[in-house]
């Protein structure tokens, strides 16, 4: 019994010891249109979230108010690099406290080269009461300088397709940003362009 209980402490201890050493920031943001996907969400949004991050492994919690009630994601995965190659994978669940909307939950996958990197994620929405549905989310970006550009999608249940191009920078420690979203008729169910900005801050402790 001691040496089970002497293991037991040990292990908590490193377990404890990794989870202090881990790299953790939190932010908080706000956004005159909250869009996610290149579907609008909510005007004027503000935001906040909290990461944990250690040898590629990564996890966290992020909120947005979506007027009624909150939006809560939760997300872990591992993501690394070799050469110019970057990879990831995760799980993030979308989950709302109104009803604005009901859970997503979905594995995420990415791959990068260079200035490219492509995103899929597969997911379930559990619809209400009504049947359960099945996505595919894909999105193809190229990032240089703050410069980005975006090109992506729905299929199987969900369907359309947006393009966002935009600029972010980081002025005396606040993180601004601009975009311009068009989406198409099958996303949003008229064509649709945008302008969002917005301001956050990230914290590292």
């Amino acid at each position: 019994m001691k040496k089970t209980t002497t293991a037991a402490l040990v292990a908590a201890l490193l377990l404890w010891a990794g989870f202090v050493n881990a790299d953790w920031s939190a932010n908080l943001g706000w956004a005159s249109e909250y869009h996610y996907r290149g579907i609008f969400q909510a005007s004027s949004s503000a935001s906040g979230g909290l990461d944990f991050e250690q040898g590629g492994f990564y996890a966290g919690t992020w909120a947005a108010d979506v007027g009624d009630g909150l939006e809560v994601d939760g997300y872990f995965g591992y993501g690394g690099e070799v050469g110019d190659f970057s990879y990831g994978i995760g799980f993030t669940g979308y989950y709302y406290t109104g009803d604005f909307d009901d859970t997503y939950q979905e594995i995420n996958l990415s791959g990068g080269y260079g200035l490219v990197t492509l995103d899929v994620a597969l997911g379930q929405y559990e619809n209400f009461t009504g049947p359960t549905q099945d996505y595919t989310y894909f999105a193809l970006t190229t990032e240089k300088n703050g410069f980005y550009g975006k090109y992506a999608g729905f299929s199987r249940d969900f369907m359309g397709e947006y393009v966002e191009v935009g600029y972010g920078a980081t002025v005396a420690e606040i993180d601004l940003g601009i975009s311009i979203i068009f989406a198409n008729k099958d996303l949003m169910g008229v064509s649709d362009e945008s302008a969002v900005f917005s301001i956050g801050k990230s914290f590292d402790f």
